[in-house]
């Protein structure tokens, strides 16, 4: 489990391919290296991975093809900049919100507005996704843990929601130099997950018709 905080951001190093099956990334990244094992969980710009091979502050990970197409992984390219976040250990603080590196879904910023020395940024979503997020919910975006300021109506033919990015956002993650246009990994808060799936089954199923069909 992570919370949303990112520790560092580290840089790729390289990606190999293997077509749209998997691929290896490695990374560089000076302190989340520390005390990480193999077979450790780390979120690279918000999906959970596990590292495969340590090499002093060098790391790689194995992408399979279902995160390829869930995320943003793919698009990855050396010299990339990349937030990270090691998993919460027993114990330790929730400073952001349960964020489980499952994405849900890609984003686009569509826009972005400096408002002093913070600023708006506004993201399209996909609508299967729209409802999930709610105003002053959470949402983590490339795995920074974020509260939603504003939600399109749920009518809106192209949903969107807005976020605010603190200085301490905008400097030390990679949302802040994200220019528009850009696709970011979303996943919403499991709680709504977890209660329309719940609700699904709570429905009570069609009587059947006594005599079978007529």
């Amino acid at each position: 489990m992570f919370t949303g905080i990112i520790a560092e951001q580290g840089h790729v190093l390289s990606v190999e391919r293997d077509g749209d099956a998997s691929a290896t990334v490695r990374l560089h990244a000076p302190g989340s290296t520390e005390g990480l094992a193999l077979g450790g969980s780390i979120a690279v710009n918000g999906v959970c991975l596990t590292a495969t091979e340590i090499d002093g502050k060098e790391f790689s990970v194995d992408v399979m093809g279902e995160t390829l197409v869930r995320s943003t992984i793919g698009e990855l390219a050396p010299g990339d900049a990349v937030n990270l976040e090691r998993c919460v250990p027993a114990g330790g603080r929730l400073d952001g919100h349960v964020v489980q590196g499952h994405v849900d879904g890609v984003g686009v910023l569509l826009e972005r507005e400096p408002l002093g020395n913070w600023e708006r940024l506004r993201f399209g979503v996909p609508g299967n996704l729209a409802r999930y997020i709610a105003e002053k919910g959470s949402i983590a975006i490339d795995g920074v843990s974020l509260t939603v300021t504003a939600v399109s109506p749920a009518a809106e033919q192209s949903p969107w929601f807005e976020v605010g990015l603190i200085p301490t956002t905008l400097a030390e993650t990679g949302l802040g130099a994200k220019s528009t246009g850009r696709r970011v990994n979303l996943e919403v808060d499991v709680l709504a997950k977890y209660t329309e799936r719940l609700l699904a089954f709570s429905t009570p199923a069609p009587a059947a018709v006594e005599g079978g069909a007529r």
